[in-house]
């Protein structure tokens, strides 16, 4: 096995069944790196919005309902879910953590186009989902 970065059509990646021999194999191979980097990107920013959203719905402290009147107009108050929420967030960081390790993995070919596949689809993620934060 190749223990420096290196340029070439032929890997194997993650599993033995992921044999790549061919230049459109490795494109594919790439392809497949990039988007689940992407992936990555987008979980870890739906994490964010899962966490804002569970602190949101965090029960008030008696000393806060003591001070705040009820609303009238909000009749379904997102609190109590926020138990929802947390296990959303376990899910989602299960998700993450398995698609961090493969994307690792991949990248410990040594191949040097898996490689900037994994750093391009993370760029790429990040460019396109982090303005998706704020509206969340």
């Amino acid at each position: 096995m190749q223990m420096t970065f290196y340029f070439s059509d032929t890997a194997v990646l993650l599993f033995d069944f992921w044999s790549v021999h061919t230049p459109a194999g490795m494109a594919l191979s790439v392809l497949v790196i990039l988007l689940l980097s992407v992936l990555y990107e987008a979980i870890k920013m739906g994490k964010a919005v899962l966490l804002r959203r569970a602190l949101l719905a965090l029960p008030r402290s008696l000393s806060r309902e003591s001070l705040v009147e009820p609303e009238e107009t909000d009749t379904n108050p997102p609190e109590g879910r926020w138990f929802q929420y947390h296990v959303a967030q376990t899910l989602f960081h299960v998700v993450q953590v398995v698609l961090g390790y493969m994307v690792m993995l991949a990248v410990m070919s040594y191949n040097a186009w898996i490689f900037l596949g994994a750093i391009v689809g993370s760029t790429l993620g990040y460019f396109v989902v982090y303005p998706l934060l704020g509206r969340g």
